[in-house]
């Protein structure tokens, strides 16, 4: 089927009565009616329509039991992709059009045609149709029958003798051995791709912590490597030599603390690291990241636009945020409450729209440093970035913007784009999500933004994620999945 282009809305309109309401109507309700009306939406190839059973989809004039239409109605043409439908579609089936929830006279089958037509091309349905319930309601007959008709309807599991759409019903087929088989690998593979994940997740976070304390060591023993220690600095002058070497003439050279230099056994495990993390990228495709940030304009912005609301702490998680993106020190500068500070500016509506975008911008500079890691690793308890990334679409358009470049610049390095991909559940509100679900979803979102920027981001994010080197069948197949689910 073509997901995209231009499709036909059609309204198959049924008269349950057959006939039979326009000659008994003048008796029984003191005036006429012409029929009693079924009706469906043909879209697609499909004919869908709504009954106390819930949405169904069959073959366009495939219901035996109402015969032909009585009429079809063109409502106009769709240009909404194929895949977008089915998850409008769904969504209605899970919500307002479960079976539970339909009525025979006040939510049926063509309240359900109504809202399809609005939603594939903003047109409705004839309002003769929608009207005649309210015009038996309004007549004796119905007024004294129309309580007795919601009960039954509200009693009906399947099947009413006022909606001959209800006696339409699946025949359910028992799953075949193969089909339960295949099910349980895919469940076994799944429970044992997660317990993988959730021990690799605890390796990584030792390896994050053992980093964080080497990198300060580290940096520690640059610092101190620079200093040059003498065996008796009180008997040196300022060229370096004593007083009793000057007046001797003697000349040797200042004896040094060789314990004050770094380690060979640190520089070369972390000579190691950096070649093997340059290795990966020279055998990889190059992924699209973009660079064109400014990190010290990005950070006198944001400082400018939050001067004033920040605490101490925040005032100091913005300092290592600078020392961080503009000073050289690693990620080891971001202390645990950087993340809380990152929280409070992404969810406080006293920090303005222009502020956030300078800090997920600053973000965005620093996804691209090969230590950006640590920083994700610290965010498995709160989730402070995947949680704002799952609320995409609520946030404004320059944040959206923003968010998108940060996705994009983390695949500058395979560990950080690691993160993104991860397939362990977390609850965020009243539902079990996972970083590949919030990625999925930026990209859903940016593709099928009307921003020419996003879509952009959008396109770069798709390429990124079809370049990179997904490591488990479950991860990968969860990725098409979630894919398909939000197109």
């Amino acid at each position: 089927m073509d997901d995209y282009g231009c499709h036909n809305v059609e309204l198959y309109i049924y008269d349950m009565t057959q006939g039979m309401a326009r000659m008994m109507s003048p008796l029984l309700l003191g005036r006429q009616v012409d029929g009693i009306w079924h009706t469906a939406v043909v879209v697609f190839g499909r004919e869908y329509f709504y009954g106390s059973h819930g949405i169904s989809a069959v073959p366009p004039g495939s219901v035996s039991i109402l015969g032909s239409p009585t009429k079809v109605e063109k409502i106009g043409e769709t240009f909404i992709p194929y895949q977008v439908f089915k998850d409008y579609l769904r969504g209605l089936a899970d919500s307002s059009f479960r079976g539970s929830c339909y009525s025979l006279l006040k939510h049926n089958c063509n309240t359900f045609s109504e809202d399809l037509c609005q939603f594939l091309c903003g047109a409705s349905i004839p309002k003769y149709i929608l009207d005649l319930p309210q015009e038996f309601l309004s007549t004796p007959l119905g007024q004294s029958l129309g309580p007795l008709i919601e009960s039954l309807g509200q009693r009906t599991d399947g099947y009413s003798n006022f909606s001959f759409e209800s006696q339409i019903t699946t025949p359910v087929r028992s799953p075949s051995p193969d089909y339960i088989e295949i099910n349980t690998q895919i469940e076994q593979l799944r429970e044992q791709s997660s317990a993988l994940e959730e021990r690799r997740q605890q390796s990584l976070d030792k390896i994050a912590k053992k980093e964080r304390k080497r990198e300060k060591k580290r940096n520690k023993e640059r610092k101190q490597s620079n200093k040059v220690t003498f065996s008796d600095s009180s008997e040196y002058n300022s060229t370096g030599m004593s007083e009793i070497e000057e007046a001797n003439g003697t000349t040797e050279s200042p004896v040094i603390n060789s314990e004050m230099l770094p380690s060979e056994k640190v520089l070369e495990e972390e000579a190691e690291e950096r070649r093997l993390e340059e290795e990966k990228k020279k055998n990889r495709e190059p992924p699209i990241v973009f660079k064109e940030i400014d990190p010290k304009y990005e950070l006198e912005e944001l400082v400018k636009l939050v001067d004033g609301n920040l605490s101490e702490e925040e005032q100091l998680a913005l300092e290592e945020l600078h020392q961080y993106l503009l000073l050289g020190d690693g990620c080891w500068a971001l202390s645990d409450l950087f993340l809380v500070f990152v929280g409070r500016v992404l969810r406080d509506p006293q920090i303005s729209t222009e502020a956030r975008v300078h800090l997920l911008r600053s973000l965005a500079y620093a996804a691209l440093k090969d230590d950006i890691i640590l920083l994700l690793h610290q965010d498995r308890r709160d989730h402070v970035m995947m949680n704002y990334l799952l609320d995409i679409e609520k946030i404004k358009p320059e944040e959206q913007q923003a968010v998108a470049l940060f996705a994009n610049n983390l695949f500058e390095n395979t560990n950080a784009s690691e993160w993104l991909l991860y397939i362990s559940e977390w609850p965020s509100g009243s539902q079990q999500v996972s970083n590949i679900r919030a990625t999925t979803k930026v990209v859903v979102h940016c593709l099928l933004s009307p921003c020419p920027k996003l879509q952009e981001l959008g396109t770069a994010l798709t390429y990124n994620l079809g370049i990179k080197e997904v490591k488990t069948v479950v991860k990968y197949q969860s990725f098409k999945l979630l894919m398909l689910l939000f197109l």
